[in-house]
């Protein structure tokens, strides 16, 4: 087995509605990284349709593992192992990753290795440095969002979830209930900066210690709102409204973040996933760690979206373990990061 500085992984990543590969050498050096997005092609449906990404990561899939390999100048014989993300997403989606990963092994030889979606988002912070531990990370994406502790590689222990919608699926429902173009997210991230949060609308903080998470109330409130506004043929300033709603899911973020900081000890706060491309919230994130002296870090925006470079980056450590997997991997919708 080579050392970490010498592994050489090639990450296939089809949670979702795109088709990535990547090499990454050393889990940290960044030698490709294709990514297929299908987001055109899901936008006429107001969301991602199951059956249709799953045909077009068919499509797809060999063509975006074959110019990952050109782009990093290696062939699959130069490989150490491939990562492929075995779950959570959209069961069709992942069979056809997980199938093409396993037919590379067996027809290779390279070791294969199933990695976790949620720790690649994490791990999408290695790309740009290293990972120093202990630390908190806050995970927040279209069907995610938690808070993580981690002593070292491959060791992670939840310290709250959400117990209903996740804070990128509250950001595409609302944005969907506001009249937006599909991904809603950046739509009502772009308005809220045009707007003020003169709405008043409601933060779910649960019990008093509680660092879990919960968006169906706001969600609901929204709708009330818009629906008491359309009777009463009340016109709604949808900049203000954006600004509202956001302003509500960033002050739980944040604050919940800080909290979990505060309560395992550590000084360095990660954040990972989709909904890390938010401008409001990288600014709250970034004004409130300087506030309490914590170590923030944050992925630029090509390694907020799902990709399989944090793929691979988080399944080095996987090789490194001796973790690996056989040809009955199988993909797993709801795979659990912490058993």
């Amino acid at each position: 087995m080579n050392s970490q500085k010498e592994t050489l992984l090639l990450g296939i990543e089809t949670s979702c509605d795109e088709t990535a590969a990547a090499v990454v050498r050393g889990g940290t050096v960044l030698l490709s990284n294709v990514i297929s997005s299908q987001m055109d092609v899901h936008r006429k449906f107001g969301g991602v349709v199951p059956e249709v990404a799953s045909r077009r990561h068919v499509e797809r899939m060999t063509l975006i593992i074959q110019k990952a390999l050109e782009q990093a100048e290696v062939s699959l014989d130069d490989l150490d192992a491939i990562a492929v993300t075995q779950g959570p997403g959209l069961v069709g989606a992942l069979l056809i990753g997980v199938a093409a990963a396993k037919a590379l092994s067996f027809a290779t030889g390279v070791p294969l290795v199933g990695t976790h979606h949620i720790a690649g988002h994490i791990y999408a912070n290695h790309l740009v440095k290293p990972l120093e531990f202990p630390l908190v990370a806050l995970v927040v994406s279209g069907g995610h969002t938690e808070l993580i502790y981690m002593e070292h590689h491959n060791q992670f222990r939840r310290l709250g979830r959400t117990r209903d919608d996740a804070a990128g699926e509250a950001f595409d429902k609302v944005a969907r209930l506001m009249g937006l173009p599909y991904p809603g997210g950046p739509h009502i991230d772009r308005l809220a900066a045009e707007g003020k949060p003169a709405y008043d609308l409601p933060r779910a903080w649960l019990e008093p210690d509680s660092l879990d998470f919960s968006f169906s109330g706001l969600k609901s409130a929204v709708i009330h709102l818009l629906h008491n506004a359309k009777q009463r043929n009340e016109e709604i300033n949808s900049a203000d409204l954006a600004a509202s709603f956001q302003e509500a899911v960033l002050d739980v973020l944040v604050e919940k973040s800080i909290r979990a900081v505060k309560m395992t000890g550590v000084k360095r706060l990660l954040l990972a996933g989709g909904v890390s491309a938010n401008s409001g919230l990288r600014i709250r994130l970034h004004q409130r760690c300087e506030e309490e002296q914590i170590n923030l870090q944050i992925p630029p925006l090509e390694l907020c979206t799902d990709n399989a470079a944090m793929i691979a980056a988080a399944g080095t450590y996987q090789y490194l373990d001796g973790k690996f997997a056989d040809l009955r991997l199988n993909a797993d919708p709801n795979l659990p990061l912490v058993d």
